[in-house]
């Protein structure tokens, strides 16, 4: 798994396995935000699993499915409002991480 910063309390990166989320919690993070629409990817876990395994680590699963490059205005609103006032760092996923820091950075401009 290869994280990536964005700022202090938002880091990335791409598909994660259930299995992860304990190293996710063990690093730290108490929220994960999965940006990914079921179904997107053949061998792709469904959120369900996701949060799932989150839930048993800890941390606190968000699930907000981000068509590439159709985010919506509404989308940047609710992963704003799930950044509000976070303790620590989150992590977002996706296929890659790319879609999470355009996501963030269009919440960041609504």
């Amino acid at each position: 798994m290869s994280i990536r910063p964005v700022d202090p309390n938002f880091h990335v990166t791409g598909q994660m396995s259930p299995a992860q989320m304990k190293e996710v919690a063990g690093l730290g993070y108490r929220t994960v935000i999965c940006m990914r629409p079921d179904k997107e990817g053949f061998s792709q876990p469904a959120f369900s699993e996701m949060a799932e395994a989150a839930r048993s680590a800890g941390i606190e699963a968000f699930y907000i499915p981000v068509t590439p490059g159709a985010m919506t205005v509404e989308q940047a609103h609710e992963l704003r409002r799930i950044l509000a006032g976070r303790e620590g760092p989150t992590l977002a996923y996706c296929a890659s991480g790319n879609r999470c820091i355009s996501a963030y950075e269009m919440s960041k401009r609504v």
